[in-house]
């Protein structure tokens, strides 16, 4: 056996080490003693509605479905005495951090229903572990997916829904093409590395949005049109949520809209932004919304209402983001 053999061997079984270990969090507590912050209560349910435009008559009598995880966020104030992630939680993660998969991305959820929930239910949960996948390589990196179960339970114990969450722990890759196109370094580039200061995170690019994105490189803001119905949708998803056909257009937007909705992002800070900002709900004139950074006003002359037109902003060499100007009236 040649020494490049017995390289690859070890490697080999120093992974069949490592998934051995991780396998053992399997089936362990990842978070318990959760309780709801708030009630079920219908002033979330209204507002969660109007966001998604959901008209279903039967709101807020019972809460969607699809808010399940809501009722379990705690905010920034977290949640209250008692619930707390898990040692054996953390202790899986640092496992993954010490063996290079430093990178994490949501990769997606499932959710299952049992029975509605109404206003006024008080809202208990805990979580699992459920499963650790072999070492998979992918576009992003190579890693493992590790899949949380949570199960939500109203204040008498009922099991009202469960919410799978999955993620990808993974050493990221850097591809030979991008390798060989990244540009050479300036001095303003070198300076900004030399000082710290963090680039913006980059947008999870996949087949079902990566039309979406070859436009903004175009300046065109695209989305879908039903071939079936001729519905509108933004964000981009492989199917209508209006009839479920799987025929579609891509539609460039004019560009045109107005405010719906807005934050300003005091806090928690975040690196690469400079806080306060105003960051928007935008109603496109074709009847879509998408979220959006509001540029051309101070953070606090937003207001809803207001009309804004589509800009792209270069970020830096590598990135460029569709943003919406506002004039101050």
């Amino acid at each position: 056996m040649t020494r490049d053999e017995l390289h690859d061997l070890d490697e080999l079984n120093a992974l069949d080490e490592l998934y051995g270990r991780l396998r053992a969090y399997e089936g362990r507590t990842s978070a318990s003693g959760g309780a709801g912050r708030d009630p079920v209560n219908e002033p979330m349910i209204r507002h969660w509605c109007e966001a998604m435009g959901d008209t279903n008559p039967a709101y807020p009598g019972i809460a969607p479905p699809t808010m399940l995880q809501a009722w379990t966020m705690g905010g920034l104030a977290g949640h209250p005495g008692g619930s707390a992630r898990s040692d054996a939680y953390d202790e899986l993660l640092a496992l993954l951090d010490d063996a290079g998969c430093s990178s994490v991305v949501a990769t997606d959820c499932e959710q299952e229903y049992v029975r509605p929930l109404r206003p006024g239910d008080e809202i208990t949960f805990d979580a699992v572990i459920e499963s650790v996948s072999p070492r998979k390589t992918t576009k992003l990196g190579t890693g493992y997916f590790v899949t949380t179960r949570m199960n939500v339970r109203t204040g008498e114990g009922e099991l009202a829904g469960t919410h799978r969450f999955r993620i990808l722990k993974y050493a990221p890759a850097r591809s030979k093409a991008k390798l060989e196109r990244e540009p050479e370094p300036t001095r303003e580039r070198e300076s900004e590395r030399a000082a710290g200061r963090p680039r913006r995170p980059r947008p999870v690019i996949n087949r079902d949005n990566a039309g979406f994105w070859e436009g903004v490189a175009r300046h065109q803001l695209l989305i879908q049109r039903c071939l079936e119905c001729a519905a509108p949708r933004f964000p981009w998803l492989p199917g209508c949520g209006a009839c479920g056909s799987q025929q579609w257009e891509a539609a460039e937007a004019s560009g045109a809209g107005t405010v719906f909705s807005y934050v300003v992002m005091h806090h928690p800070p975040f690196p690469a932004f400079d806080p306060p900002y105003a960051v928007g709900l935008i109603q496109l004139a074709e009847g879509v919304r998408m979220v959006s950074g509001i540029t051309g006003v101070p953070y606090d002359k937003v207001r809803i209402g207001m009309p804004v037109e589509l800009e792209f902003l270069r970020v830096d060499e590598e990135l460029e983001l569709p943003v919406f100007r506002g004039a101050e009236g």
